[in-house]
């Protein structure tokens, strides 16, 4: 893993995305920092990460679209798979390159609160939280665009595809608004989520049986709760969307308040991607 993760880190700095993404990153901002903190004298620097997380729609799609497939269209996956280091071995060290490049380029914007710390009052317990909030974050982000680099052949549809995704998530909490918060709408979102979690054992097994039995035990569970304690599905659909916010969880952060729950979620979620990741790659290896 440290021979990859060596590697991928020198390709950043070799090649020129490594410095665009650098150089994007802090243009960005540093502008941000000058009209929303220095010119207005404002001290509150939480206001300044959150203010910036938008710039992770564009800055993490260049930072992660060629780890994978780059590989791909150079046809050189196949000599990286059938070296002595495994496939999570190398989706770790791909992630880690990007992880700690996205780290150097966040440091850098530590200098910005020692400036208001020097001439101003910093509010230090919001300010470290809003940076352990963002680093989770950050990962969770650059675990997607690793999943989505592994998935995709060439490294600008990766991109392309990893900004929509990712502006997906960003809008999840003010897509959640329309939906309509009455138990029936709950109720049948809770049985079509249950239908897909259902198919998906289907493709996955491909034996009727499974999906057939987790289908009757679903309705059996909806239809008890339905009778018993209905406010369960009153706003379902809402609460749901909301339990998948990345960024309605970082806002604790940006307060100083650090949930355990929070961080096991995003540790949780990065998981999750690296594991399909090399899932992903692995059938293709056999394949």
């Amino acid at each position: 893993m440290i021979a990859i993760l060596k590697r991928e880190l020198r390709s950043y700095f070799l090649t020129p995305m490594g410095y665009i993404y650098m150089g994007f990153f802090l243009l960005i901002t540093g502008i941000y920092f000058v009209f929303g903190n220095l010119l207005p004298m404002d001290s509150r620097f939480s206001g300044f990460l959150g203010s910036i997380l938008l710039i992770y729609l564009f800055a993490i799609p260049m930072l992660t679209m060629r780890l994978f497939s780059e590989e791909r269209r150079q046809k050189t996956d196949q000599l990286l798979l059938t070296s002595p280091v495994s496939v999570a071995e190398i989706v770790a060290g791909k992630f880690l390159a990007a992880f700690i490049l996205f780290l150097l380029t966040l440091g850098v914007t530590v200098l910005y609160a020692l400036v208001i710390a020097v001439f101003g009052e910093l509010a230090v317990a919001e300010t470290i939280g809003g940076y352990i909030g963002f680093i989770f974050l950050g990962a969770s982000y650059i675990s997607v665009g690793v999943f989505i680099s592994a998935a995709t052949e060439n490294q600008i549809t990766a991109g392309m595809i990893c900004f929509f995704s990712l502006l997906m998530i960003w809008l999840l909490d003010s897509v959640s608004q329309i939906f309509p918060t009455d138990i029936k709408s709950g109720l049948i979102a809770a049985g079509t989520l249950g239908g897909i979690c259902c198919f998906f054992l289907y493709l996955n097994t491909k034996n009727l049986f499974i999906p057939l039995v987790g289908t009757i035990v679903c309705a059996g569970v909806l239809t008890v709760l339905y009778f018993f304690n209905q406010n369960i599905f009153n706003g379902f659909i809402r609460k749901f969307f909301s339990w998948f916010s990345l960024n309605q969880r970082y806002q604790d952060f940006t307060i100083g308040i650090l949930k355990v729950e929070s961080l096991f979620y995003y540790f949780s979620f990065c998981g999750l991607f690296l594991f399909l990741t090399a899932q992903l790659i692995e059938k293709r290896r056999w394949n």
